[in-house]
């Protein structure tokens, strides 16, 4: 069996011609048939590499001709295989990251503690803090009994470290190790100019420690940078290795966790499907946060917005369809859109007002220069599967575009969060009302979620806040809504041609201030049926802009921003899964208007 000399070693010195340098090095190397990684930088040299005795010995001493490595000193150990998968000879600012002006070991560094004073001074029992300053994933595997750890994930994070530590250790010996040396040489002169008096470092470290003193004072083994992952004191390959997803280092006790399923998981990274959703949704909040600031529709876009033809308007003019279609826009406001090719048709031309137009067609309306209303989008991920998105809907957010809004709407955010996917709303929430809405990811399971809305089989639960107080604690509200929009898009309760709905109100607290807190759940799931029964019944929401405690109706159907808000919030739903057809709950925490003056909701 073949075998391996492994060297590890580095040297602080005045390096320049660095390009030549490393072509000169990775050309010799591949000729001895060497792998590893050699770091060459101004301030020196850091290398691991294996390959034949004599070809090793032979790069030492190719290395030793170049000014200021003249005593390098290596560290060896022996494996029954090639530990590295290839040879790389790499130019960087420091050989250590660590990323501190005005450290240079090549011209000052703490005194050196040999190996064997260090095993001496704690055979005596000598008083003095061994502080690794290797990542605590390394310190993992072993290390000195009783010493301290820097707690740090990266050397970089040193610096901030030493802050931390006990102010009256400036006056104590401290002696400072890592694996080869080479960390200590920037750690220790730092630690003398925070005002630490005595600080030493461990003479080539760890390993050379092994080297000399064996498993003297030291518990378990020894991290090291290559496929070898750990050695022991006797500088033998052991039996730990490296998580594939987290790089934690796992013993051979590790491994025999049924939570170890290489390469994918191990005890340290292993998560249960709720934690993996809840790293998920983490993920997807910081993103979402990216796309809302600032607020997509907020900088001036071309909005090609889309009519298409529904059937009762076929053959109409154009200007017919517009006129019953969206009444709310005069008729001259479309033949300027028409006459400044702003109304495009089907095969890409300008349309006039008198083209007729054909069901099942779709037109395109070009609004250059569009900035949206600002909307509150800051929106809270409630669960997420393969399936259903669902989420905490905040106001003023209209769900779909329409009006004013198109990029500042929550299907826009959700499509842009979870491309290529499109999740849609399963059901509909005014803009300004708060809470759950259930969201289906594909059409495939919005056909087995939205029917399930159609047919009232969706438990439905809201919190309101109206003005007034009824004097039964339970009532319920059976007038028909009118199937069409009145005036701003309002509906009213239509007794003789209105739609079948029901509402069931319960109350929860009647306060001083003249308001009633109440418990809603529409069994039937008309436009604006909460807020049109409530109004009907002389229960106005507070902050409703439409439906005026006067009876009357506003002269707006949505807030803006920074208004007082509408007073009703989605709190509850409940509906069968349809990965599972098993029946699921969410629900969206009461708020602030709820919570404050009614601190607990119950279950």
């Amino acid at each position: 069996m073949s075998r391996y000399l492994n060297v590890a070693a580095y040297r602080f010195a005045v390096l320049t011609d660095l390009r030549d340098l490393r072509s000169q090095l990775l050309e010799a190397c591949r000729d001895w048939g060497l792998r590893g990684t050699i770091l060459i930088s101004p301030e020196g040299i850091n290398l691991f590499v294996a390959g034949p005795e004599e070809r090793v010995h032979r790069l030492l001493g190719r290395l030793r001709k170049i000014g200021g490595l003249e005593a390098l000193e290596p560290k060896f150990s022996w494996s029954d295989h090639q530990p590295f998968r290839r040879m790389l000879v790499r130019i960087k600012r420091e050989i250590i990251a660590f990323g501190v002006e005005g450290i240079n070991p090549a011209v000052h560094t703490a005194p050196r503690l040999a190996a064997k004073t260090l095993k001496q001074w704690l055979d005596e029992g000598r008083p003095l803090v061994l502080l690794d300053t290797r990542n605590d994933y390394e310190i993992k595997l072993g290390t000195f009994e009783g010493a301290v750890p820097a707690g740090i994930d990266h050397f970089r994070d040193f610096p901030d470290a030493i802050r931390r530590l006990p102010g009256d250790w400036k006056g104590r010996p401290i002696v400072t190790f890592c694996t080869g040396g080479i960390r200590c040489e920037k750690a220790s002169p730092l630690m003398e100019r925070e005002g630490f008096q005595e600080v030493y470092q461990l003479e080539g470290g760890i390993l050379k420690y092994f080297e000399e003193c064996g498993s003297a004072h030291y518990q378990g083994e020894c991290f090291v940078f290559d496929q070898r992952v750990g050695v022991d004191p006797a500088l033998g390959e052991t039996d730990s290795v490296v998580c594939h997803a987290c790089q934690t280092p796992l013993s051979s006790e590790e491994q025999q966790d049924p939570r170890y399923e290489p390469p994918h998981t191990c005890p340290y990274c292993h998560k249960t499907p709720t934690e993996k959703r809840a790293a998920t949704i983490r993920i997807r909040e910081e993103l979402l946060n990216e796309i809302i600031e600032p607020l997509p529709g907020s900088r001036p876009y071309e909005n090609r917005r889309r009519l298409k033809i529904p059937g009762k308007y076929d053959r109409l003019t154009l200007g017919e369809f517009t006129q019953r279609a969206l009444p709310h826009l005069p008729e001259e406001y479309w033949r300027t859109a028409c006459e400044s090719g702003r109304m495009i048709g089907p095969e890409g031309l300008p349309m006039t007002l008198d083209h007729r137009v054909r069901a099942g067609e779709q037109y395109v309306h070009v609004l250059p220069g569009t900035i949206e209303p600002a909307v509150n989008a800051h929106i809270r991920i409630l669960h997420e599967d393969e399936a259903l998105v669902v989420i905490d809907k905040p106001a003023p957010l209209p769900i779909h575009p329409a009006g004013r809004f198109n990029r500042n709407t929550l299907q826009y955010l959700l499509e842009v969060l979870y491309a290529p996917q499109k999740p849609h709303a399963a059901h509909r929430l005014d803009a300004n009302t708060t809470g759950v809405v259930v969201c289906t990811r594909t059409r495939h399971f919005a056909r087995q979620v939205q029917p399930q809305f159609e047919a009232g089989e969706v438990e439905k639960v809201y919190l309101a806040l109206v003005h007034g107080q009824p004097v039964e604690d339970q009532l319920t509200c059976q007038a028909p809504i009118s199937a069409g929009p009145g005036e701003l898009g309002s509906r009213r309760i239509d007794l003789e041609d209105g739609l079948p709905s029901e509402t069931r109100f319960q109350v929860l607290q009647r306060y001083a201030n003249g308001t009633t807190l109440l418990e809603v759940r529409p069994l039937t799931g008309r436009t604006n049926q909460i807020r049109v029964h409530l109004w009907h019944l002389g229960l106005a929401i507070v902050g409703d802009p439409a439906y005026l405690r006067t009876g009357q109706l506003g002269d707006s159907m949505t807030l803006a921003k920074g208004e007082p808000p509408l007073c009703l919030h989605a709190w509850k739903l409940s509906f069968r899964h349809p990965l599972t057809n098993e029946r699921v709950r969410f629900e969206a925490s009461p708020p602030e208007w709820a919570s404050r003056i009614w601190p607990s909701t119950g279950g």
